[in-house]
């Protein structure tokens, strides 16, 4: 732990709190194949692939908990993208499990290479958060935002109107964390949870809302305005 510990302060970024146990299972995993072909098929070559595979794997897992610093692009009537991505989907669609009626739904997919954590779209109340547990489909289907695991979250903002947003496990991802709760104020662009590996986080919005971005934009978390408020 103390050599983790001492790996995140020369990194050029944080690594997020809930990668630690992770990341020491993925280096003991990762790692045995590499003693077990020095100790028992000792091949200069096999093992240079081999410690090469393992510790660009290990590197892989580093990254993906990784949590840059970054300042949040605020703005009192913007709702600013909640996660990294690609802009997959913008459609009017009815909301079910909450609003049940028409919202701008827009879909944004994490790939495993994109920063995971997720932040406030806005300045609010949490008036909703409920887990689900579901499939692990492919993320970037659309019947993933209801079938897969996901985790909703519906914040109140000062001029009455609501945001909600979904984060959906993905064919990778086996675990959200969300650190929502019922009734607390969050503001803008602060950290509400991380999803493990390869997702998507949908965005309902109030219809007469002003779309500030297109279908394949990359958005970044607390930067990307994704609409204002009429």
């Amino acid at each position: 732990m103390r050599r983790l510990h001492k790996l995140k302060m020369i990194l050029p970024y944080k690594i997020h709190k809930e990668g630690t146990n992770t990341i020491i299972i993925a280096l003991i995993v990762l790692f045995a194949p590499v003693l077990m072909v020095y100790h028992f098929f000792y091949s200069f070559p096999l093992l240079l692939f081999v410690s090469l595979t393992a510790l660009f794997a290990w590197l892989f897992v580093l990254h993906f908990f990784r949590v840059p610093t970054r300042f949040t692009n605020r703005n009192g009537k913007a709702i600013v993208s909640p996660a990294d991505g690609t802009i997959i989907q913008i459609v009017e669609e009815v909301e079910t499990e909450y609003f049940n009626d028409k919202r701008i739904q827009i879909s944004i997919f994490m790939s495993p290479l994109n920063v995971h954590v997720n932040t406030y779209p806005i300045d609010g109340e949490v008036v909703y958060v409920k887990y689900h547990p579901g499939k692990h489909l492919v993320a970037s289907l659309p019947k993933a935002s209801k079938d897969n695991e996901h985790n909703t979250v519906v914040q109140r903002h000062k001029n009455g109107e609501e945001v909600l947003f979904r984060q959906i496990a993905g064919t990778l991802a086996r675990r959200i964390v969300s650190y929502s709760k019922k009734g607390e104020i969050a503001r803008q662009g602060k950290e509400m949870g991380i999803i493990k590996f390869g997702s998507r986080v949908d965005v309902f919005l109030p219809t007469a809302a002003k779309i500030n971005v297109n279908l394949n934009d990359k958005v970044q978390s607390r930067i990307t305005h994704l609409a204002y408020f009429s």
